[in-house]
């Protein structure tokens, strides 16, 4: 029998694999429910490594990494090809007791979980799905005012702050050389006619070859750029920047740079194919809802409401969950 949640603050496990972006969406959701969550970050052995999800009958042998075992979690967030079969295997574990919700498209029966949550350009639709404008994350005001305060440094930069958030190679995007030095000289024309600052913060995706690209032409009192020792200035450079720059090629990046409520102008990169991709889906979503421009060599600053996805999710939660 699930017992009275009313009575206690519910116990809760956001389950990912070892991807930062992925087990970001699970973090902001399980933060913004305000309950104390355990991570835990897991791999499967083989078969399930090569057949999940489609593969079931999982056991205890199935998964690497951290120890899913009682006592069960009254909550889980997953998020992941993966964690679907740890979602699944915490849920019989736990004599069904657990309540499990997914963020992303599973691609499998939503009926295997409690909760869905996807983005409304997924196609995956059911009783249990809920659908968001983009991804869910951890970006509030008060993370941008903890990002300010950690990094008081970046404001006194000069106005306008530009943040330029910088991916890389992706399964659908490269990044040319020629992509590199057009953008680099964009920000530098942008920055004397704005007389404003930049703050560049390049991802563990961005190839060598173009951050020095970058970083050569880049240079100058009013710029700085991250030079990936000391504490990562990602929250500082959001919550300070007045506009943000933001490579295409990440849903999560896009997103968060969607729920400050500052301008943001979409980098374009290189197109490994034509076929429109989910992403280009959400990239549409974005740019329809205000909150995102394509870049085209210009300094352009523009309001919109800020995305509030993660919220959303959690409120769905805590309405559903049983009590």
């Amino acid at each position: 029998m699930q017992k009275n949640l009313n009575d206690q603050t519910p116990s809760v496990w956001v389950v990912t694999e070892d991807l930062r972006g992925t087990q970001n969406q699970c973090v902001g959701v399980a933060e913004r429910l305000g309950w104390p969550f355990e991570i835990k970050t897991i791999s499967l052995n083989q078969p399930w490594k090569s057949l999940s999800p489609y593969l079931r009958f999982e056991t205890e042998a199935t998964f690497n990494g951290d120890k899913l075992q009682a006592p069960w979690p009254d909550l889980v967030i997953a998020s992941g090809r993966k964690s679907i079969a740890a979602a699944r295997y915490i849920k019989k574990q736990s004599n069904g007791k657990a309540f499990t919700v997914y963020i992303q498209d599973p691609r499998v029966s939503p009926k295997d979980f409690d909760l869905v949550a996807l983005p409304a350009h997924d196609p995956t639709r059911g009783a249990n799905v809920m659908t968001t404008n983009a991804t869910p994350n951890r970006i509030t005001e008060e993370k941008l005012a903890e990002g300010r305060k950690d990094f008081p440094h970046l404001g006194k930069l000069p106005s306008p702050r530009m943040g330029v958030l910088i991916g890389g190679e992706s399964a659908f995007y490269s990044f040319s050389d020629k992509t590199a030095h057009k953008l680099a000289d964009d920000l530098a024309r942008i920055l004397t006619e704005t007389g404003g600052s930049l703050m560049i913060t390049a991802s563990r995706r961005t190839p060598e070859h173009i951050q020095d690209i970058l970083r050569k032409k880049l240079t100058g009192q009013n710029i700085e750029f991250w030079d990936n020792t000391g504490e990562n200035p990602y929250f500082g450079y959001m919550g300070h920047a007045d506009t943000l720059f933001v490579t295409c090629d990440s849903a999560s990046m896009l997103s968060e740079a969607a729920t400050t409520g500052k301008p943001v102008c979409m980098i374009e990169l290189d197109k490994k194919m034509t076929k429109k991709t989910r992403l280009q889906k959400l990239q549409e979503t974005l740019v329809s809802h205000g909150s995102v421009r394509r870049f085209e060599g210009q300094f352009e600053q523009w309001d919109y409401p800020p995305l509030n996805d993660a919220q959303m999710i959690a409120n769905a939660i805590k309405k559903a969950l049983p009590r």
